[in-house]
């Protein structure tokens, strides 16, 4: 049965109708009905907030930076400005957030500079969950400086880790561990904090893979004890500019490929060449949107916590809904943890004898839109033996509703 979403609401935030008039997407029609976004983890809808940030900063203060006039003036304030809506986003501090084109680049530029200093002996640790963002950088340096590779398994049957060969894998010759916080593909949350635990009782530094977690759960960099963490706004509201934070001491210390006359300090030195500007006030104003669906607050990070608090537990009742939904379905299996266990509310699923393209298909014309294919977390796939067709991948956002979620379930029915 189709639930009426303005009784939806999130105990200590705005409803689910007043979130859903902030994003222009949402007026879109497909099959005489609105369309019921459900491809959030490849990339979010956007709020107007977000959008009129961009337009007003290209219409009204569009400069390059450090030149003595008002717009270029304005554009260095905003890049301040947007480094410590980020800080507050993640609890680091301004001077350790880095922006770039994507998580991507970012993370191929941070394990070249790392790389520098490794060589034959020298082992790095990625899992076999990741999106392969968060592996192929770390592979590179395979090749090009004599490093091994290490790659922890996960256990098909519950998507999850596999601790114990990841406590065997650590070592005294272990330089880093990089691993995801949560699974694009089947949802699965680590035990960040275990981890990086782990990695540091051997002295090795740890890299995030935040891309699939940041959108829901509020990431905390002091008490995850990362080393490194990248992101990506467009995964939570925001535009396409990626996100690279790093301890102080560690941003300086790394030799990255730079222009002589470029900055030497952190965060400047990472950012290569003419920023996103317009992309950063985007960044800004994805934060602030978070910020501002909840009551106010004494500080933007205690806001930010009482929206994530609020939405994760909502998206735990949309999760159950789907999950529960789905098995219900003849020939529809779910991989991933169940409900109740470290995840996002993020599903993916096959449907026995139909290809995934063809489901996509199916739902599209109902209105309903969902991503399919490997997700680019191609070891999943095949470790779950779909790597050849993928699977069908559906995820709920701020802004998804549970008659929604039942309209998913209806056209995969």
């Amino acid at each position: 049965m189709l639930v009426d979403q303005r009784r939806e609401s999130v105990k200590g935030v705005a409803s689910v109708e007043m979130i859903r008039s902030r994003f222009p997407a949402l007026e879109r029609q497909q099959a005489g009905q609105p369309v019921g976004y459900f491809d959030g983890p490849g990339g979010t809808q956007v709020p107007r907030d977000v959008v009129d940030a961009m337009s007003d900063y290209l219409l009204r203060h569009n400069a390059n930076t450090h030149w003595h006039y008002p717009s270029s003036e304005e554009t260095d304030r905003l890049i301040a400005e947007a480094r410590a809506a980020v800080a507050d986003f993640l609890n680091g501090a301004p001077t350790e957030v880095a922006f770039g084109a994507n998580m991507t680049t970012l993370t191929f530029h941070l394990a070249r500079a790392l790389g520098r200093g490794w060589g034959p002996g020298d082992e790095i640790i990625v899992t076999e969950l990741d999106h392969h963002a968060n592996v192929a950088p770390w592979c590179a340096l395979e090749r090009e400086r004599g490093v091994t590779i290490r790659s922890i398994p996960f256990r098909p049957e519950t998507g999850q880790l596999d601790w114990p060969e990841l406590e065997r894998a650590v070592c005294p010759r272990t330089r880093l561990l990089a691993i995801g916080g949560a699974s694009n593909a089947l949802g699965t949350v680590n035990d960040l904090a275990a981890a990086t635990t782990l990695a540091r009782s051997v002295g090795a530094l740890t890299f995030m893979d935040a891309v699939h977690y940041a959108p829901h759960i509020l990431v905390d960099v002091r008490a995850l004890g990362v080393d490194f963490l990248a992101c990506s706004a467009y995964k939570f509201y925001g535009p396409h500019v990626g996100i690279l934070w790093g301890r102080r001491e560690r941003l300086e210390a790394l030799d990255v490929p730079k222009l002589d006359p470029a900055p030497t300090q952190a965060p400047d030195k990472l950012e290569t060449g003419t920023q996103n500007h317009e992309g950063i006030a985007g960044v800004k104003a994805a934060v602030e949107f978070f910020a501002s669906l909840a009551p106010a607050g004494p500080t933007r990070r205690e806001r930010l916590a009482a929206t994530f608090g609020a939405l994760h537990r909502r998206g735990e009742e949309l999760l159950r809904r789907l999950w529960e939904g789905l098995g219900r379905v003849p020939g529809v299996r779910c991989f991933g943890p169940a409900p109740g266990l470290p995840r996002t509310p993020t599903v993916a699923f096959a449907v026995e004898g139909r290809k995934s393209a063809d489901i996509a298909r199916a739902c599209a014309a109902r209105g309903v839109f969902v991503s399919n294919g490997d997700f680019y977390a191609t070891t999943v796939l095949e470790r779950l033996g779909y790597g050849r067709d993928g699977l069908v991948r559906a995820g709920c956002a701020c802004y998804t509703t549970a008659g929604e979620v039942d309209r998913l379930v209806e056209a995969v029915a």
